[in-house]
């Protein structure tokens, strides 16, 4: 038997690692841009810029993808979503992602059933827009309680949620945004624990208070997707100019297979900014992939 016969009997699984290794393309990462909505908040908050703007925009700017903050959806009926939708497909543009306010930090409760109808409503609404990604909040931990009370709260209610998200093909990613994820350690406890292929975290590069680029090589294998942002914190936690390539760098060498959302929240115009800033995130990607 030869090489290529002995190939043929192998299962597809095995076999595509047996290429991946042979090629050594096994941990080649593949890094796309995106634009998160979030850096338009002022715009989309007094009507200056619609979400149909975004789209022409990721095109002018030649990014894949948008990442659409819902928080100034004027609805979510069917009647905005599906034309939204549709315009992002007839211009190339994926809405791969949604970001949405949740506080899982929810003993069993009324409150905690409430949040769960919410994040499925959610999962409804990214399955109609075509995302495949919502980016979640842990929470806050609630007074007289203690951060493992609170991280044990998110692991079950993300268990929970991952059933009817999964169900619809979409993923949650947890990002590290304060109150209970404050620290990677504990998302990593959090996401390890719901054990779910269906979520993840969602890596936002300038949220961490300190030592960011530490805490940011500790989840890094669980993310899911990444926002970048102008600034981060170091070791002393002072607020300083992100190193951009060394963490695009980062997450090649991880493997990472995703995008990069700009999120822009500094004080200029992002309608001069995001331009500038997402030309340098284009080019460090497309270096890197």
């Amino acid at each position: 038997m030869n090489r290529r016969d002995a190939l043929k009997l192998l299962p597809a699984s095995a076999l595509s690692s047996v290429l991946a290794a042979q090629s050594g393309t096994q941990k080649k990462s593949r890094l796309r841009t995106a634009i998160c909505a979030y850096s338009f908040r002022d715009q989309l908050k007094d009507k200056s810029m619609t979400y149909e703007d975004l789209i022409r925009l990721a095109v002018d700017l030649d990014v894949d993808g948008l990442d659409l903050t819902t928080y100034w959806f004027p609805s979510t009926e069917d009647s905005f979503l599906l034309p939204l939708r549709r315009l992002a497909y007839r211009n190339a543009v994926e809405i791969y992602s949604i970001s949405v306010r949740t506080d899982m930090c929810k003993p069993p409760g009324p409150e905690r059933t409430k949040m769960a109808t919410e994040i499925r409503q959610w999962v409804d609404v990214a399955d109609k827009l075509g995302a495949s990604h919502i980016r979640v909040f842990g929470g806050t931990v609630p007074k007289g309680s203690t951060e493992a009370e609170a991280a044990g709260w998110v692991t079950d209610m993300l268990r929970e949620a991952s059933k009817y998200a999964g169900s619809k093909g979409v993923t949650l990613g947890l990002e590290n945004h304060g109150g209970v994820t404050e620290k990677s350690s504990t998302i990593v406890q959090i996401v390890k624990a719901v054990d779910s292929p269906w979520v993840g975290v969602n890596l936002d590069t300038g949220n961490f208070k300190r030592d960011a680029y530490r805490q940011i090589a500790e989840i890094l294998p669980f993310a899911v997707n990444a926002q970048f942002k102008e600034k981060i914190n170091d070791e002393q936690g002072q607020n300083v100019q992100a190193d951009w390539p060394r963490l695009v760098k980062m997450f090649r060498d991880s493997g990472y297979r995703g995008y990069f959302a700009l999120e822009y929240e500094e004080k200029q115009d992002p309608r001069t900014t995001v331009p500038r800033l997402t030309r340098e995130l284009n080019r460090l990607a497309r270096q890197q992939s």
